[in-house]
C-alpha cells in the first residue's frame, strides 16, 4: 500500500465526513464541508503528485483515483441541486455527471481494447475539472442567491460546457475504434 492509494481511499472515507458536514445543523456548516471537499481535492493532487515524483504509481491507485474523484464530485453536485433547489443547476450537474460515466465507460473499453492512449485526459478536460472544482467550493461555501454562489453558478456553467467540448474531443478521438469494433 503506498502513501498515494493511502490518500485516494482517505478521499472515499472523506465522502461521509463531507455529506455529514454539510447537514450538521450550525451555522458554519458550510464553511466545514467547503473545507472537507477542498482537503479532498488536495488530497487528490497530493496523490498524483507523490505517485510521479516518488515513482509510486500502481494499477490500483490508477483504478482507484479517477473513482474517488467521480464519486466526490458527483455526491457534492447531487447536494448542491438539492440545496440550490432549481432546474438551472440540475441541468448542468446531469451534463457533468453524465459525461464523466460515459467517458469512464469509453476510457475502460479503450483499455481493454489497448488503446487507453486514445482517450488520455486532454487540456479542455483539465481545464473543464478546474472550473468545475471552483463552482463546487463557491457553491458549498455560499448559499444559493448570494454572490458568492453566482460566481459559482456562472463557472458551473462554464464546466458544463466545457465538459460537453471534452467528452465529443473524446469521442472522436476513440471513434474509429469505435466504429471499428461495432462493425467487426
Amino acid at each position: 500500500m503506498t502513501l498515494p492509494n493511502i490518500l485516494t481511499i482517505s478521499r472515499i472515507i472523506l465522502i461521509p465526513v463531507f455529506v455529514l458536514a454539510f447537514y450538521v445543523p450550525s451555522e458554519s456548516h458550510r464553511i466545514i464541508a467547503t473545507g472537507v471537499f477542498f482537503l479532498a481535492g488536495f488530497t487528490d493532487w497530493l496523490d498524483g503528485y507523490i505517485a510521479r515524483k516518488m515513482n509510486q504509481s500502481t494499477r490500483f491507485g490508477a483504478f482507484l483515483d479517477p473513482v474517488a474523484d467521480k464519486l466526490m464530485v458527483a455526491v457534492a453536485l447531487t447536494m448542491i441541486v438539492e440545496d440550490f433547489d432549481s432546474m438551472w443547476i440540475t441541468i448542468p450537474a446531469i451534463i457533468i455527471i453524465g459525461r464523466e460515466i460515459v467517458i469512464s465507460a469509453l476510457r475502460e473499453w479503450m483499455a481493454e481494447m489497448g488503446k487507453r492512449a486514445s482517450v488520455a485526459v486532454s487540456y479542455i478536460g483539465k481545464v473543464k475539472t478546474g472550473a468545475q472544482m471552483w463552482a463546487i467550493l463557491l457553491m458549498l461555501f455560499s448559499p444559493p442567491g448570494e454572490m458568492v454562489a453566482n460566481i459559482g453558478v456562472g463557472l458551473l456553467y462554464l464546466a458544463s460546457v466545457l465538459t460537453i467540448w471534452s467528452m465529443f474531443i473524446y469521442l472522436k478521438a476513440a471513434w474509429p475504434d469505435l466504429t471499428e469494433e461495432m462493425y467487426n
